[in-house]
């Protein structure tokens, strides 16, 4: 390879590295429980946490940039303010009361346009398992936001 090309390339993999790395910076500022973690399939950083009776999850980021999600047995409340303030209630045909009053079952959509793919399993114990993949960081940063203070109001009820 040519010398300016290799430099121009090591140019390219620092800046990948810092966006790898202000993207986790994002996703915890956001959600604080998160910790660093082995990586999973995505290739990418893979950040994960566990906090009994609110739930346990990851969220990474792929080899090309696109966030995903995937949490497990979080409060259905939660969820539901969550999912209402970032779409809107009945996006994803749960009903005008949102997530929050859903009932059980699995509620999903698939972006054409974008291959981002969005999943919710509403659970009879009041729990929602779900999956937000290939999405663009800042729309997990939103989520995640949104999912915390949500969570935290959980707590203090």
């Amino acid at each position: 390879m040519q010398p300016h090309v290799t430099q121009a390339l090591d140019c390219w993999y620092g800046a990948w590295e810092l966006h790898q790395e202000t993207a986790q910076e994002a996703f915890t500022a956001a959600f604080p429980a998160l910790n660093p973690a082995d990586r999973c399939q995505c290739f990418g950083p893979t950040l994960r946490w566990v906090t009994p009776g609110e739930g346990q999850g990851k969220v990474c980021l792929d080899d090309h940039g696109r966030a995903t999600i995937e949490f497990e047995n979080v409060p259905k409340e939660a969820v539901g303010a969550a999912m209402t303030e970032c779409w809107g209630a009945d996006w994803f045909d749960e009903g005008p009361g949102g997530f929050a009053e859903a009932e059980p079952g699995q509620y999903h959509y698939e972006d054409e346009q974008t291959y981002s793919e969005y999943e919710f399993d509403v659970n009879a114990d009041g729990t929602v398992t779900f999956g937000i993949s290939y999405v663009k960081v800042d729309d997990i940063v939103t989520m995640l936001d949104a999912l915390e203070r949500a969570l935290s109001g959980y707590r203090t009820a």
